[in-house]
């Protein structure tokens, strides 16, 4: 349970770090610099003391990154300014664990007991109680008619928003299984392969996915839009401590923890990311909880003390 644990506290560092970054730089800079670092640090590991691209489960381990990294996070970026922050993680995030569970169980039989999946259920209540988006205010009867929606436009995110926060908790869930399965057959080889070099083989497609992303914001950008001038020398620190944080040693203990216990109990217990970044955005930006969210800690809090006691 440790490495799943410090996964989720490198998880939360990451996103508050990724946010001030991307505060500075805009989120294309900042995602591919941050990927980029990741990379290189990884790279001088694995290269240095670890297994390189070596081990029998290479290309497991590389369609695990194309999935998780690449499908996942590109679903995600898309998805944001359609369904909003919260509605985004709240399908990612509660939707991953049930579809990994089933995937684990349906390809290599992992079975958890009703106690363990009771304890997962709770989580996920926290979690989606923490996230649950504030409705928006109803127009006043003074402001129906100018308020009235225009032919074509509709309330609340469409099917295509929907199915983008499906396909990007597919893609977490399906990734996470695959890497598991792969650090199986690894160890089954009398090969095992340590969890920052799996991060290394993993990332490469991430890198590939974000690299042509950039590139095709930069090709599409209209010569009239303005964009604001990065801020390197703020934005540095922030850009290491996110990508040491998140794809780096965040997901070295993701592949630990993976390693250990099966997919479903791992996703349950770094869902509660979003929460830890609570008292963490408190801290650094005077970000005031919400009633709901406090509410769904304890109880995010609750199911995975008795998830850890079971």
């Amino acid at each position: 349970m440790l490495p799943a644990f410090l996964a989720m506290g490198l998880f939360a560092t990451s996103s508050v770090a990724a946010r001030q970054s991307i505060h500075h730089l805009g989120s294309n800079n900042a995602s591919l610099v941050r990927i980029l670092i990741a990379t290189l640090l990884l790279g001088l590991y694995a290269h240095g003391w670890g297994a390189g691209f070596s081990g029998p489960a290479l290309g497991w381990f590389l369609a695990s990154g194309f999935i998780g990294f690449g499908i996942c996070d590109t679903a995600i970026f898309i998805a944001l300014p359609r369904l909003g922050a919260q509605l985004t993680s709240l399908m990612v995030q509660c939707l991953s664990v049930p579809i990994g569970l089933v995937t684990e169980w349906l390809w290599l039989g992992t079975r958890l007991s009703g106690t363990q999946l009771a304890a997962i259920t709770l989580i996920l209540t926290g979690v989606a109680i923490a996230l649950k988006p504030t409705p928006r205010p109803q127009p006043s009867e003074a402001t129906t008619d100018t308020a009235a929606p225009q032919p074509g436009q509709s309330h609340g995110p469409g099917a295509a928003a929907l199915a983008l926060g499906v396909l990007a908790a597919a893609g977490q869930a399906w990734g996470a299984v695959l890497s598991r399965h792969g650090t199986h057959l690894a160890r089954d080889a009398g090969q095992p392969i340590d969890g920052l070099s799996i991060a290394y083989q993993r990332i490469w497609a991430g890198v590939l996915f974000i690299a042509l992303w950039w590139l095709w914001q930069q090709r599409i950008r209209r010569p009239d839009s303005i964009q604001p001038k990065p801020d390197w020398r703020a934005a540095w620190p922030w850009i290491l401590a996110n990508a040491l944080s998140g794809p780096s040693l965040g997901v070295a203990c993701y592949q630990w923890a993976l390693a250990e216990r099966p997919t479903g109990i791992v996703m349950a217990i770094t869902a509660l990311t979003p929460l830890a970044v609570i008292p963490l955005s408190w801290l650094l930006n005077r970000e005031r909880p919400t009633p709901a969210s406090v509410l769904g800690g304890f109880i995010g809090v609750g199911g995975v003390c008795w998830l850890a006691l079971s």
